[in-house]
């Protein structure tokens, strides 16, 4: 089993994060995006969607999300429980983890891929061309704006994000807080829950993988 990885790029970074909390080494191979490494024939053989991370396992099976890794983790190698402890915890996990990643994870890809000069004509990920559209970028800072103070309120009673135990939804939310700040989103001001959170969980040793 191994993992196809780049350490620049913010997903595959919730899979290390993942990992670490599990306490799992696996070798890693690194591609390297700025150099377009994933759209060459040989990485497009493992993955044609031209994307990482991607989990090849010892049969040859791949998986290629990285929320689908970390499921697959979660089964193979249950302690730590990182998706909830029991029908009520992986639910309401599950809604905070999709919830961060459509309002937050992928509102700051909006932002970058439809600003940056680099990703002209790659505003999606993927082996396809598409051109950038300005109106996605404001959209996207509004809706990252407004999930900062969304997590502000939920974390004004919780020491997580889904309660008293960390989760891939602290996970998703720590990589899409420290991603917010490649296109300048930073926490508000007035947003001390999610500061006080944002610095506890920064400070565990996985954060650093």
């Amino acid at each position: 089993m191994k993992l196809y990885d780049c350490n620049t790029a913010p997903s595959p970074r919730r899979v290390r994060i993942f990992l670490a909390e599990k306490g799992i080494t696996l070798p890693i191979v690194q591609i390297d995006l700025r150099t377009n490494e994933q759209f060459s024939p040989s990485f497009r053989a493992i993955n044609p969607d031209c994307t990482v991370p991607v989990l090849e396992l010892a049969s040859g099976d791949k998986i290629a999300d990285a929320v689908a890794i970390c499921r697959y983790l979660e089964v193979e190698h249950p302690e730590p429980r990182l998706m909830g402890r029991d029908a009520l915890e992986q639910g309401v996990t599950e809604a905070w983890l999709r919830r961060i990643e459509v309002e937050g994870f992928y509102s700051v890809m909006d932002v970058l891929r439809n600003t940056s000069p680099k990703l002209k004509d790659h505003a999606l990920p993927g082996p396809l061309e598409h051109e950038q559209i300005p109106a996605l970028a404001e959209r996207g800072r509004r809706r990252v704006e407004a999930l900062f103070h969304r997590l502000d309120a939920q974390l004004s009673e919780r020491e997580f994000i889904t309660g008293p135990h960390y989760s891939i939804a602290d996970i998703t939310g720590l990589v899409t807080v420290d991603f917010a700040r490649w296109v300048k989103l930073a926490i508000p001001e007035d947003c001390a829950h999610l500061r006080r959170w944002h610095r506890a969980v920064s400070d565990r040793p996985s954060a650093k993988a």
